[in-house]
């Protein structure tokens, strides 16, 4: 079992019940969730020691959310309380040619603005093996982005792995000010995880490979994996591959570079799509996981793949599938058959 820290935001999705739009409903389903927090989840579901951390209001909605993660093994204890709001968010999920639409509701949440007096970094990574963060918790706010530099800072001086998932969020910054904070903190990270959209917005790196039309083509990525790996230093990079044909229908599949050897996964053809969100986070969850427990990237990469197909037949952020259950994915079993 391995110490896996994860720091980020979680948050209060509001959802209208099966596939309705927001205009129709009288009322919402409540779920948490949010990147790191999904992570954590996974983490914890794979029999880690996850920890996350966080800031929530003291009042009884910032405990749901405490609450919600507790449920599923993931420590709270280095979540600060206090600050005024829990960061909202409400998602419509989209069907066939219809998308899913995210409206946020989470300025002035209460990690947006902690500051670094609410954590003590290096307790936190003490005995840790893994820290991950993703490009979400920077784009919140300034002081956000501050917190995420000073955690990384504290994981290097404990000799903590540092994964980040650099998730772009166009409602969140732009291009221009992703760059400006995320390509500093990358001289921290050894896992550098993200789409090709991710790499081009947030670190200025374009793959030679049209997605849109479907010609991933992996050499025009392990040329850019390189260039990256050769400016930032990482140990792997490793990128999703999604094939968009409707909101409910996807194809899925990832690669790695470690330097030396690049990997393609094997891909699903994952229809019907129950709900995607969290799909990248769970993505992340299994790499973490297959980077620590397996014996090559191919199967930690494998691992990663099969968990997130699986998250897509999960309602809700959080995947909640056991390691047996990715590992029976990833040798092959995809029938679907009901198991007496």
């Amino acid at each position: 079992m391995s110490k896996i820290v994860t720091l980020g935001e979680i948050m209060l999705r509001l959802s209208p019940v099966a596939s309705k739009r927001f205009v129709q409903v009288d009322n919402f389903d409540i779920i948490w969730g949010g990147g790191e927090a999904n992570v954590a989840v996974s983490c914890a579901n794979y029999g880690h020691d996850a920890w996350f951390v966080s800031k929530l209001p003291a009042h009884e909605i910032g405990q749901a959310a405490v609450n919600a993660l507790r449920r599923y093994g993931v420590h709270t204890e280095a979540i600060a309380r206090g600050g005024a709001r829990v960061g909202i968010y409400y998602c419509e999920t989209g069907a066939s040619m219809r998308p899913s639409k995210v409206i946020y509701d989470r300025a002035g949440s209460a990690i947006a603005e902690a500051d670094p007096s609410d954590f003590d970094f290096d307790a936190i990574m003490e005995g840790a093996d893994w820290f991950h963060w993703s490009g979400i918790t920077p784009a919140i706010s300034d002081k956000a982005a501050e917190l995420t530099r000073l955690a990384c800072e504290a994981a290097k001086r404990h000799g903590v792995t540092v994964s980040v998932d650099l998730n772009f969020r166009k409602k969140l910054w732009t291009s221009e000010k992703a760059q400006s904070v995320m390509r500093p903190l990358m001289k921290y990270v050894d896992v550098c995880i993200g789409n090709e959209e991710d790499a081009e917005l947030c670190l200025g790196f374009k793959p030679d490979a049209d997605v849109e039309s479907g010609n991933t083509d992996a050499e025009g990525y392990k040329g850019i994996f390189a260039a990256m790996m050769k400016e930032f230093g990482f140990k792997y990079v490793v990128s999703t591959l999604r094939e968009s044909f409707s909101a409910t229908h996807n194809g899925w599949k990832a690669m790695i570079y470690d330097g030396k050897e690049f990997y393609q996964s094997k891909r699903y053809d994952i229809d019907p799509i129950i709900d995607r969100v969290g799909g990248g986070d769970s993505f992340s969850g299994g790499l973490i996981h297959g980077l620590l427990t397996k014996a090559t990237q191919s199967e930690a990469l494998e691992f990663a793949v099969a968990a997130s197909a699986l998250k897509h037949t999960v309602n809700g952020d959080f995947n909640l599938v056991s390691e047996a259950e990715v590992e029976a994915l990833a040798g092959g079993n995809a029938n679907g058959r009901v198991q007496r």
